[in-house]
């Protein structure tokens, strides 16, 4: 969601909650960051359109139209380009996926900067299929977000490495309302896998969120800051406990980054830490939900209704912690949200191309989904 210029339930949620993120008209100000003007590359021009003249699996629903129009966008390929882009289904193929720049990682499948207009738009047509595009949800824009923001970086010394056409999708094993297979889209700070199998979505997980700059930045007549809402939301849920409260969630260890990031599967500490959310009022156990939300709803509402039904049945015996400040603005602040299945965390790191300003990393797994649970 474009955070300024639409309004919905994730905004709404914020913008009540936190205290600390002052607006004005239709432009948000968050202390210490100001917006900055992108250069709008022809992949994200492409993709920020996102009406679609496909016809022909408009009347398919769940994941029979996600099968359609994967087919559909196979059918865009030359021969060479489906060979690199649909490989083997392996959990050794889904776990190639990295936050890093192109030259720091080795992912597979096809480069959207291999792609015509004609196939991005096919592409843009499978994504909005398996992410929400409503007026209330993020989760389609939060993706056009971070590539905004990659080419962003590219123009202000990140080079060649960096930019929307880096990020690389994969088909693992053969699309199917029957068999086992993946989609796998992973790039530099956003990864996010779907794992099918039997005619059914059986996990999302690790996926991965995070952006640099933390600041706006402005392409396609559209601007974009696409992990701010978590960042809001989470300072909320910390702001809102009580000083013995904050006392029991704090952890005594600094965090520099993400405990369960990349290379860090089925890596959950033994004990959880933290406070417990069953011994807060309803009211704070809600914060606590609607920070899990803001990372569920960035599915199709379907898959995302599955999913919150058992974090939400779950959320007494779910675990909050954090470390670092609760404004979850300077670099070190950390956030963890740990229950019997949902593993979220939220991280502020240092700079890397825009130097002396932290910028947020974020990973949502699941203790025995990760994977489709394979």
């Amino acid at each position: 969601m474009n955070i300024f210029t639409r309004t919905g339930s994730k905004l709404l949620i914020a913008a009540a909650l936190l205290a600390g993120c002052k607006s004005s008209g239709d432009t948000t100000v968050t202390p210490g960051t100001s917006g900055t003007s992108g250069t709008s590359s022809s992949i994200t021009g492409d993709l920020a359109t996102t009406t679609s003249t496909n016809m022909t699996c408009a009347s398919s629903t769940g994941v029979a139209k996600v099968v359609c129009l994967a087919e559909a966008f196979k059918a865009t390929l030359s021969s060479t380009q489906v060979s690199t882009m649909q490989l083997t289904y392996s959990k050794t193929n889904a776990q190639k996926w990295s936050n890093l720049p192109a030259a720091l990682s080795s992912r597979i499948g096809i480069k959207l900067g291999s792609l015509s207009s004609t196939q991005l738009a096919a592409f843009r047509d499978l994504m909005v299929a398996v992410l929400a595009l409503t007026t209330t949800e993020e989760g389609y824009d939060e993706m056009l977000g971070n590539l905004v923001a990659d080419d962003y970086l590219a123009t202000i010394g990140g080079g060649s490495d960096y930019g929307a056409g880096n990020f690389y999708l994969s088909f693992l094993g053969t699309p199917s309302t029957t068999g086992l297979w993946e989609i796998l889209f992973t790039g530099h700070h956003y990864t996010q896998p779907y794992t099918f199998n039997a005619g059914q979505i059986t996990g999302v997980t690790p996926a991965f969120r995070g952006v640099e700059p933390a600041a706006a930045v402005s392409a396609n007549n559209r601007t974009y800051q696409p992990i701010e809402q978590e960042r809001q939301v989470f300072a909320s849920m910390l702001t809102g406990l009580s000083s013995s409260e904050q006392t029991t969630a704090k952890l005594s260890a600094t965090f520099t980054d993400l405990v369960l990031g990349p290379g860090k599967d089925g890596q959950f500490p033994a004990t959880k830490s933290g406070l417990l959310v069953s011994t807060l009022s309803a009211a704070k156990q809600a914060l606590v939900l609607n920070a899990i939300k803001l990372y569920v709803n960035d599915l199709d509402a379907t898959t995302a209704a599955t999913i919150l039904t058992k974090y939400t049945s779950e959320l007494a015996n779910t675990y909050i912690a954090y470390s670092g400040t609760t404004a979850v603005s300077a670099q070190n602040d950390y956030v963890r949200i740990d229950g019997p299945s949902v593993w979220i965390e939220f991280s502020y790191q240092g700079g890397v191309i825009v130097r002396n300003t932290p910028h947020p990393h974020s990973v949502w797994r699941d203790h025995t989904g990760d994977y489709g649970g394979n």
